[in-house]
Order: C-alpha cells, then structure tokens, then sequence
C-alpha cells in the first residue's frame, strides 16, 4: 500500500487526539482532588507528565508523522520520541497517589507484577525488536489501525520499561542503585544492537520507502543506516541523562532517608530504615517528615 505523500505538511485527527485529551483531563482531575487532599503533585511532575503527552502530539501530528511514512529516518524520530522520551516523561509524571485510584482495582493491581525489571526488561525488548521485523514494520505501515497499535504498544512497554528506574510502583529490595544503573545500561545496549544492524546492513530491510526516499534524493542504504545513526545518538545522550538523574536520585534519597532516620530517633518514634526508603522513593518524604515532628499518638498510616 502506498500512502499520499505530506512532506511538510500537518494534519489534526480528532480520533488520535481524543486519548491524549482524556489521559491529560484525569490527570489534571486527580492532581486538583491530590491538592485539596493536602497531597499536592510537585509541579515539576505535572511538566514532566504535560510534556510527554505534549512531545506524543508533536510526533504524530506534526510534519514528524508525515515524514515517518517516507523515510526511515523519519519513522525512527517519531518512535524514539514516542517510546523513549515521551513514555519517560509520562512515568517521572506519576506518583503512586496519582495512580491509587487505578490500583485499587484489582485487576490492574495485579498487573504491577509488569513493572519488575525482570519483566519490564524482556517485555520491552521483545516489542521492539518485533516492530522492527520487516513483515511487522511493513504491516504496520500500510494499515492505520496496525500503526495506531503499534505506536500505543511502544508507549506502553516504554512506560513498562522505565517504571522500574523512575516509577512510583514498589521495587525489589535488591534493586538499588547499582542494578539501576546496570538496568539503563542493558537498556540502552539492547537498543545499539538494533541500531548496529540499521547502520551496518548492507541489504535493505524495508523496500516501502523506496517512493519517499527517491522524492529526498537518498539511497535507502543511506536512510536506514542514518535511522540507525539517529538511534544510536538518541540512545547514547538519552542513557547519559538518565544515568546523571539517576545519581543524584539515589544521593537525594539517601540524604532524606537519613534525615527521616535522625529526626525519629531525635523524637523517639520508632522508624525503620524500610519504611523510611518506602517513603522517601515513593516521594512521600515529606509526609512522613511531619508525622515524626507532630509525634501523634494517634494510629497513623503508612505513607509509602
């Protein structure tokens, strides 16, 4: 099938915007009643949440999206946008109050069995590599249906993929900042394999684009290798990101945890290094923090 070339052009499409509209509205709604709760959501995680659905719009509705169905170059833009930056900024959007509501029915509940990072991991890896299987790639291309799953697929296992690292979901014990760190790297290895092969294949895996990259005046060598490049790049400064984030998380929490710790042993309230890391990671620090100053008496409920 070949599809009407945009180039530079952009379309709006109610039907596609309508699940970023809603997912924006729910939010917005739980972070007001979260507010008047006394539970506000730190602005910078109401951003970072705006953005990412901000950063999905740009790349299905802009020239990005038009582009995609020409050249691999462009197809590779939007899904890295989609699946790694918006989906990681979805996740450091989401607090574990955000998401009680959903949590507290049971069959999602379940589902937080997902975000193990020894789930997370294959799971994620196994959608990518997947999409990218010519038979796969193509049917995605020549269908809207097809490519509107495979785009909600890769959102999804993105945000699988982080909510080990970034999530407000609970976390093995083991997973310290050690196997965070070992966790972005394997992520990011996964990802250069892909692009190694987009780079260094001499044989062309997706012959679709033949119409698109003959209107660019470029090989379809030329096109995916620099796909390939692309991935690499964004791979590379994305990991570097997130491994700087990732150190100054684990030195904020362990500064915080370490203050919740002192100040109960200054007020003689009994506190655990656990729960003290429950809270902390669950960004509920501060919480807690006044609990132990108030030194209540009255039975309290474990904010993590």
């Amino acid at each position: 099938m070949s599809l009407p070339f945009a180039h530079f052009a952009g379309a709006f499409a109610p039907i596609e915007i309508l699940p970023l509209t809603v997912a924006g509205i729910l939010y917005w709604h739980r972070a007001t009643v979260l507010s008047w709760d006394n539970r506000p959501v730190p602005i910078w995680r109401q951003a970072c949440f705006g953005s990412g659905l901000a950063i999905i719009a740009i790349s299905l509705f802009s020239p990005i999206g038009h582009i995609a169905e020409e050249l691999v170059i462009g197809h590779m833009v939007e899904h890295l946008l989609i699946g790694d930056v918006a989906s990681l900024l979805l996740v450091l959007g989401l607090t574990k109050s955000l998401l009680q509501p959903i949590l507290a029915i049971r069959a999602f509940n379940r589902l937080q069995v997902l975000a193990h990072p020894l789930v997370a991991f294959p799971l994620w890896a196994l959608n990518f590599y997947l999409w990218h299987i010519p038979a796969l790639y193509e049917a995605a291309y020549g269908g809207a249906p097809v490519h509107a799953f495979e785009h909600m697929t890769f959102l999804f296992f993105g945000c699988l993929m982080w909510m080990p690292v970034f999530g407000p979901l609970p976390k093995p014990e083991w997973f310290g900042a050690a196997w965070k760190v070992g966790y972005v790297i394997g992520v990011r290895f996964a990802g250069a394999i892909l692009g190694n092969v987009l780079m260094w294949s001499g044989t062309v895996l997706y012959p679709i684009y033949a119409p698109g990259e003959r209107y660019w005046g470029i090989s379809a060598v030329a096109d995916q290798s620099t796909a390939g490049v692309v991935m690499m790049v964004e791979g590379t400064l994305l990991a570097l990101g997130v491994l700087a984030w990732v150190f100054l998380e684990v030195a904020r929490e362990g500064a915080e945890k370490q203050r919740l710790l002192d100040l109960a042993h200054d007020r003689g309230v009994p506190l655990d290094e656990r729960r003290a890391q429950r809270a902390v990671a669950a960004g509920h620090g501060a919480r807690l923090e006044q609990r132990i100053a108030g030194a209540t008496d009255e039975p309290e409920r474990d904010p993590a």
